[in-house]
């Protein structure tokens, strides 16, 4: 059962963002809205920018020299590849970097003014460039939100067709896998859904595919139609009443099919990305919390929890 917290917050979403964004006439519009919201850095931890491969982003790490990170987590926001940043997921950084992860965020570029395969690009090319900072000998895993789900899966795809070492584990939540929007979802909890109605994400599709007269259906766009064989351990996270569920569940199906392990789990009550939310939500910090000891203990079994 759901707490009083999500219910409270889905009640909200409901109310005011999900018809103020279903409003906006365009990219840019729409940007803005989501572009709100100022969050405090936690004690204990620096936000230090750079730019790797060519690509700006910000390190969040703890400033306790006492406890090594476990690994390194490569970390892609959300926003519909046309919303968003660094910046505005330190909800999600932050608490990884206080359950013991050091982790990288790129700033990739957005559309529709930089379309397919501008973000990709820019993903794989931090994630070499901070792969070859850091050293080989360090673990390094991969974590994604909505969009940023579907493009840590799509990073993980082009590096693996390039033949390069791939993340050790992924976190993905709510993970935005399908652009054509087969996903019975879509329409079933177009009314529950707090965030977004299931037709707006054909604009996400619009703006991404913006002047490029690619197909939806291409793997490195919508990862679900992908060969998914020889990825590593996925964690899924997605709510019961999101739009984008079907999403979460058949990429599980369709991984596990690809013999991938896959641990998916389904929360009742909690809004898309609900973990944004996590200082007044509890559903947001179990999340985060079990995807951290995922990662750790995926990419380092003898790395004793983060306390």
């Amino acid at each position: 059962m759901a707490s009083w917290q999500a219910h409270t917050i889905s009640f909200f979403l409901r109310h005011t963002f999900k018809p103020k964004l279903a409003r906006a006439q365009n990219a840019q519009h729409a940007r803005a809205i989501m572009n709100g919201g100022v969050f405090k850095t936690p004690a204990g931890l620096k936000i230090t920018p750079a730019t790797l491969g060519g690509v700006p982003g910000e390190w969040v790490e703890s400033t306790s020299a006492s406890k090594p990170a476990a690994a390194v987590l490569f970390y892609l926001h959300g926003g519909g590849y046309f919303a968003c940043s660094a910046r505005t997921h330190r909800p999600f950084t932050t608490a990884f970097a206080q359950r013991g992860l050091r982790v990288y965020a790129p700033d990739y570029r957005l559309a529709p003014e930089n379309p397919f395969p501008a973000g990709l690009d820019d993903a794989v090319s931090a994630w070499h460039a901070v792969r070859a900072e850091i050293g080989p000998s360090t673990p390094m895993v991969i974590g994604g939100d909505s969009a940023g789900g579907g493009l840590a899966l799509a990073t993980m795809l082009k590096l693996r067709d390039e033949g390069a070492a791939l993340p050790a584990a992924a976190a993905l939540f709510s993970p935005l896998t399908d652009l054509v929007g087969i996903g019975e979802s879509r329409r079933s909890n177009d009314r529950r859904s707090a965030m977004f109605f299931g037709s707006g994400l054909a604009r996400a599709t619009e703006f991404y595919m913006a002047d490029t007269g690619g197909d939806p259906r291409h793997p490195l766009v919508s990862p679900l139609y992908a060969d998914l064989r020889g990825l590593p351990p996925l964690l899924i996270h997605v709510g019961a009443d999101e739009t984008l569920r079907d999403d979460s569940t058949e990429l599980a199906t369709r991984a596990r099919a690809a013999g991938v392990r896959v641990e998916l789990t389904l929360w009742p009550g909690v809004p898309h990305v609900w973990q944004m939310f996590h200082p007044f939500v509890p559903e947001g910090r179990q999340s985060l919390a079990a995807a951290s000891a995922f990662l750790r203990q995926t990419a380092a079994p003898t790395v004793s929890p983060a306390r």
